[in-house]
């Protein structure tokens, strides 16, 4: 398709990869993009990629598709193997914001770094975090990932000295608005110096995660974007 340009390159300027972001994407966009990254034997990470969107790809392009209808994601064609594990901690508030939390989790399996995923550890019930904050505070990096009042950045920010990057999720009733009052609650945290992003966005979160790993490894040309 005439309208479609790759970035390939994106990996080499700033160490991470293209994705292909599917939401408002027709099926036929999708699939000549896939064709166009199998014909050059390279993975793609999809994302915001509904499961009726998978179902109405070619076969063979579904099949070659490793698809996770939570988290909305999707690796076609080769994935890189782990080259780097024990250095993000992506912890989720309630199984309600676990989405969001396995985007950010599948988008850095994705470049090569598995992360440990602690799930349901929202401060309503504030032991289920201390439970596990000595294992998150092995992690030199840390995803928190939280709707309603999404008081579990500033708690997480004030007992690990990581670099803290917040993900506000759209999940909550009414005064939530959607995910801004979570937004709102990050950026007015009185944990200094964490990082917010935006609404439900687990993939620009994991992105953040990437850049200060690649910084912590010396630059881009890492284990962890490049060959060697």
């Amino acid at each position: 398709m005439s309208d479609v340009l790759f970035d390939f390159d994106r990996r080499q300027r700033i160490g991470v990869d293209e994705a292909v972001l599917c939401e408002r994407k027709t099926v036929a966009q999708i699939a000549a993009i896939l064709e166009g990254a199998r014909a050059r034997d390279v993975g793609l990470l999809l994302t915001r990629c509904q499961p009726e969107q998978i179902d109405r790809l070619p076969k063979a392009l579904a099949e070659a598709t490793d698809y996770c209808p939570l988290s909305r994601t999707g690796f076609f064609g080769p994935v890189r193997p782990v080259r780097e594990c024990g250095k993000v901690a992506i912890v989720a508030a309630g199984t309600s914001d676990t989405g969001v939390a396995l985007e950010a989790s599948r988008t850095l399996r994705h470049a090569g770094v598995e992360a440990a995923l602690i799930a349901d550890v929202g401060v309503a019930g504030l032991w289920r975090l201390m439970d596990r904050i000595e294992e998150i505070r092995r992690r030199p990096i840390v995803i928190a990932v939280a709707g309603m009042d999404a008081a579990l950045a500033s708690v997480v920010g004030g007992l690990t000295p990581a670099a803290v990057i917040a993900v506000p999720t759209s999940v909550g009733y009414g005064a939530t608005e959607g995910g801004r009052t979570a937004l709102n609650a990050m950026l007015a945290s009185c944990a200094p110096g964490i990082v917010v992003c935006n609404i439900d966005n687990g993939y620009g979160a994991a992105c953040s995660a990437l850049r200060i790993l690649n910084a912590m490894a010396g630059g881009i040309p890492s284990l962890l974007v490049g060959e060697g």
